[in-house]
């Protein structure tokens, strides 16, 4: 399953489209002994329309990804065979479509924080994402061929390469872009970071599923654990790339100095699941590549979300640019040992 070039995102808006999309919902709920019990409840963003659906068993949620995003239902589907600990299983989905059918998750991980403070939730929820990305590691040639987008230290140079000739999706020269002399500063650190992503290949960590915007809204709390949900960002990549927006995520929210203990100590959480396998000094050079390069993969997942129609994307478009721009700022996480 492959996105389609130059596909042009549904109108979610145009009557027959939501009429087959419910029909779908109905039939598949059918299946699962469910019902329909009233109004959906849409929500809709360049890169997906989501419907929260009532049913006499709860509600259930439909969501239909643009041909960027389109990869999110197979992958799911994947993870729930791999990991269903780790993942909600899906009631149906069609690869094809980027269509997939949810149970609700109950209460996120950010719900919780906002009672509970403490970073003691993250540092159980950590360890069980590294678990759901060793489960995947094995897979990941499959879920490059499902169409997960491949951005493996190996090939993501390259990326970078072809990113800075897509002057539309850059803005160059336009409002929120890129300027010209920003664009010259990114060409000239091609050859570092290329190096940078030889050095991560080098080390040996396997690539894997990484969801690449892993933050406490994408995270359920739930009594049967902790399940990471909204892969429409995710990628086959260096693991640690996540640990750039988780981190960062929460030292903002925190007001979190890099070189806070706190942050280390999550990081630490998080490479536990490697050092059976891998000395620590390996796990932390290895992260700090990972985050360093990570940027770029921000900015191809944006480029990916924005595959819509123009006037739909303009209030996000200044994020494809402005990730790129992060190659040059600090990192979130930078311990003094």
């Amino acid at each position: 399953m492959t996105t389609i070039a130059g596909e042009h995102t549904p109108d979610w808006s145009n009557e027959q489209w939501q009429l087959r999309a419910r029909s779908w919902v109905d039939a598949q709920l059918s299946r699962a002994g469910r019902r329909v019990t009233g109004l959906v409840e849409p929500r809709v963003r360049p890169w997906s329309l989501v419907w929260r659906v009532p049913t006499d068993d709860g509600p259930v949620w439909f969501k239909a990804n643009n041909p960027g995003t389109v990869h999110e239902a197979v992958l799911i589907a994947a993870l729930a065979e791999l990991t269903p600990d780790r993942v909600l299983t899906p009631i149906a989905v069609d690869p094809t479509r980027g269509w997939s059918l949810l149970p609700d998750g109950g209460e996120s991980l950010r719900d919780v924080l906002a009672r509970d403070p403490d970073l003691a939730h993250w540092e159980r929820a950590l360890p069980g994402y590294a678990a759901l990305q060793l489960a995947s590691a094995s897979r990941a040639d499959e879920l490059v061929a499902l169409g997960v987008p491949d951005q493996r230290p190996e090939v993501l140079a390259g990326l970078f390469v072809e990113l800075l000739d897509d002057h539309e999706a850059l803005l160059i020269g336009a409002e929120g872009g890129l300027g010209a002399e920003m664009h010259e500063r990114l060409r000239a650190e091609l050859p570092s970071y290329a190096q940078r992503c030889r050095r991560l290949a080098d080390l040996g960590i396997p690539a894997t599923v990484q969801h690449d915007d892993l933050h406490d809204g994408n995270v359920f709390a739930g009594d049967a654990g902790y399940r990471y949900f909204d892969w429409g960002d995710a990628s086959v990549a260096h693991p640690f790339g996540t640990l750039l927006v988780t981190l960062r995520s929460i030292g903002h929210a925190r007001k979190l100095a890099a070189d806070d203990v706190q942050l280390v100590r999550l990081r630490d959480a998080y490479l536990e699941a490697w050092t059976d396998r891998y000395d620590r000094r390996t796990l932390v050079e290895a992260a700090d590549l990972a985050i360093g390069l990570g940027p770029v993969s921000r900015s191809l997942s944006w480029r990916r979300a924005l595959d819509t129609a123009e006037e739909s994307r303009a209030e996000y478009a200044d994020a494809v640019p402005g990730w790129l721009e992060e190659l040059f700022a600090a990192s979130p996480l930078q311990p003094n040992s």
